[in-house]
């Protein structure tokens, strides 16, 4: 169960969110909503209001080298939008939020 969540998403527009109780997760792509809810509720030990799923395509990318054209593709990802019941919160490393 614990391994559905793979890492969170740390990025600035993944902590926008962070604001209205609302966290991004990468997880495998075999997953459904209520194992993702599962999982983050046994993990963090929080209540799940919801969770909006999205699959994030693959991107291409070819180059030529000496030894002909090289192509290689990254690997297709799943992201979980997890939004909390009010009153619960996540500490994910890299939230504090400076007041300045």
């Amino acid at each position: 169960m614990l391994n559905i969540i793979q890492k969170p998403i740390l990025s600035e527009k993944a902590m926008k969110h962070t604001a209205d109780c609302r966290y991004v997760f990468q997880c495998v792509p075999s997953a459904n909503k209520i194992e993702i809810k599962k999982a983050v509720e046994e993990m963090f030990e929080v209540k799940v209001k919801s969770v909006r799923t999205l699959l994030v395509k693959p991107k291409y990318s070819q180059r030529m080298t000496r030894k002909g054209l090289q192509r290689g593709k990254t690997a297709l990802r799943k992201k979980a939008y997890v939004t909390l019941m009010p009153g619960f919160a996540i500490e994910l490393v890299g939230t504090e939020v400076s007041g300045e």
